[in-house]
């Protein structure tokens, strides 16, 4: 079907032929019609099947058509990109399907200095081609006025929204009247996308092309599983071996696209990156350069990914998979344009596995493992097993749900063994559980064999009887083992329950009455004998350790009796004397 029949003028139909189109593709022409009638329109269809014209050549046609009532330029039409190569190329189509058609457009984007931009739009244009970014700086700056666009455009409005443009594009549709024509052209009919037309369209027709997530037949799709090691290694070995023209990489940062430009400049392949970190005249001269077919490689980043419209790739390499499905669509999407032909080769490290199911279920296809003949690979990698022969490894939650599975009774034998392990080493160890005090030693005991309790019974008893007053220390020493562990339970049992103040004395000499053994001496008590001492020893069950810490003890207790005028009255007797003898000396 020729483009005469879709309802364009002559000139306009002239400049067509002249650009090398002969008949309409299928979303030209069910699209065309619409917008020419003045409807809105949401067009939905895959990459590279010719969306640009589907809205630059109507909108020409009403240029042609009204610019011969009225000779002046007013701004009739807004186009928004996501990007800057994109805003570029459309504007070079307008001027190249506009060629026999007196009408002026321009390209507004970041990048370049915004006084050249201003110069042509105080002139007056008839369509603005922009990002949303410089569009809004020319807005506030008052070199552009949208009170007379007829005709708003949103192309690849998916990749707006993803890139965070949604406040921009409501600021830019406040400015623009409503009885507008609105149109939007997307790769991708997403959530967001559908809820962005409710609210600037009016009962648009929607016209959806091939299917919407599924790449277009002409390209061939190649998975080759290889280490993250190995991919610049398995790129130049495929450059090398087949013929390859015309090639765009496609690479996830920009650290590695400069990277796997450097590489290739090395084994002397013509190659060139762009990304956003360059400058817009680098981004321009590497574009020229590669459609020119200066540059046989050229390496890209996904904000690229749609703006590069070069007629005659031969192949696209995914060098690392893509984040997002939509990506990997709009990827291999620039090649097999315009019913061509196209290879898209996508290398899959060992980490990037997962990605590939996220893609085969966005396409709706499943992928097959392909390895490169003469290749030599270190480790095989498998799509679905990881590596080769090896299913992939499971998380450690997997493993250890199954083990549960298994044998579910594992864990709470485990726990069994832990405690009595624990209960043996302290059951081995008298010096921890002299530290652990009573209440360990106690513990230990209970988890000791039969035996054993019952020679322990008797004095347990005689313990738990003493609770309330505490015993002699010589007993508790002999519950407990030793002398240390005797006085740590005792001091345990004073803080329960307070004993009797004539009980304490008994037991540490006194002091807390406020005299000692020794005054009791002086003050004409008989002594006891010593065979009144070993009675009592044998009646108390005391020990030489204990009458030791007594001896100690009333010593602290008679220094401490004491009183300070004493000992002042004792020190200036001693130097007096020491006084004496020396002057005696000198004598």
């Amino acid at each position: 079907m020729p483009f005469k029949t879709i309802g364009l003028c002559d000139g306009l139909v002239q400049g067509i032929l002249a650009t090398g189109y002969t008949a309409p593709t299928e979303i030209q022409a069910e699209a065309i019609p619409v917008v020419i009638a003045g409807k809105d329109m949401i067009g939905c269809a895959q990459t590279g099947t010719g969306k640009t014209a589907a809205f630059v050549l109507p909108i020409l046609n009403k240029i042609a058509n009204t610019r011969e009532k009225t000779k002046r330029k007013i701004l009739r039409s807004l186009i928004i990109t996501p990007t800057r190569e994109l805003a570029v190329q459309i504007d070079r189509a307008i001027q190249g399907y506009g060629r026999f058609i007196n009408m002026s457009t321009i390209a507004v984007y970041g990048g370049t200095q915004i006084q050249k931009q201003t110069k042509v739009l105080k002139r007056g244009v008839d369509i603005i081609v922009a990002t949303p970014g410089r569009l809004i700086d020319h807005i506030q700056r008052g070199n552009i006025d949208l009170s007379t666009v007829e005709i708003l455009v949103l192309d690849e409005a998916d990749r707006m929204l993803d890139m965070g443009f949604i406040n921009d594009i409501k600021l830019i549709i406040k400015k623009i009247p409503d009885n507008r024509q609105t149109l939007l052209f997307s790769a991708t009919m997403s959530k967001a996308v559908t809820n962005l037309t409710q609210k600037i369209q009016r009962s648009p027709k929607m016209i959806q092309i091939g299917k919407q997530h599924d790449p277009i037949e002409t390209i061939t799709q190649h998975i080759y599983p290889v280490a993250r090691e190995q991919k610049m290694d398995l790129l130049l070995y495929m450059i090398d071996r087949q013929q390859m023209y015309s090639v765009l990489i496609f690479s996830r940062t920009k650290r590695g696209a400069d990277k796997i430009c450097r590489n290739l400049k090395k084994n002397k392949i013509k190659a060139e990156a762009i990304h956003s970190d360059r400058t817009q005249r680098q981004r321009m001269r590497a574009m020229d350069g590669f459609k020119a077919g200066k540059f046989q490689v050229m390496v890209a980043t996904d904000i690229a990914a749609r703006g590069i419209n070069v007629e005659g790739i031969s192949h696209v390499f995914n060098f690392d998979v893509p984040t997002f499905p939509e990506d990997y669509v709009h990827r291999i999407g620039r090649t097999g344009r315009a019913q061509a032909t196209g290879d898209a080769i996508t290398f899959v490290g060992y980490e990037e596995i997962p990605l590939i199911a996220g893609i085969e279920r966005f396409i709706g296809r499943t992928f097959k493992d392909e390895y490169y003949e003469g290749f030599e690979y270190k480790t095989k990698l498998s799509i679905k097993r990881g590596p080769k022969g090896k299913p992939a490894k499971k998380g450690s939650s997997q493993r250890r749900r199954e083990k549960e599975k298994r044998s579910p009774q594992t864990s709470t034998s485990s726990r069994t063994r832990k405690s009595q392990t624990s209960s043996r080493t302290r059951q081995s160890s008298p010096a921890l559980s002299a530290v652990e005090g009573t209440y360990s030693h106690s513990r230990n005991e209970s988890q000791s064999s039969t035996s054993s309790r019952k020679q322990k019974s008797s004095r347990f008893e005689k313990a738990k009887s003493t609770r309330k007053s505490p015993p002699a220390l010589s007993t508790l020493s002999k519950v407990e083992g030793s002398a240390v562990e005797g006085t740590y339970s005792r001091s345990r049992n004073e803080s329960k329950s307070p004993p009797a103040l004539s009980t304490l004395s008994k037991v540490e000499g006194s002091a807390v009455e406020g005299t000692s053994p020794w005054k009791k001496n002086r003050s004409g008590k008989p002594k006891s004998n010593k065979s009144n001492a070993k009675a009592s020893e044998s009646q108390s069950g005391t020990t030489s350790f204990e009458k030791n810490k007594k001896k100690t003890t009333s010593k602290k207790t008679r220094s401490a009796a004491q009183s300070p005028t004493s000992s002042r009255k004792k020190t200036f007797k001693r130097k007096a004397k020491h006084k004496a003898k020396q002057n005696t000396k000198h004598r």
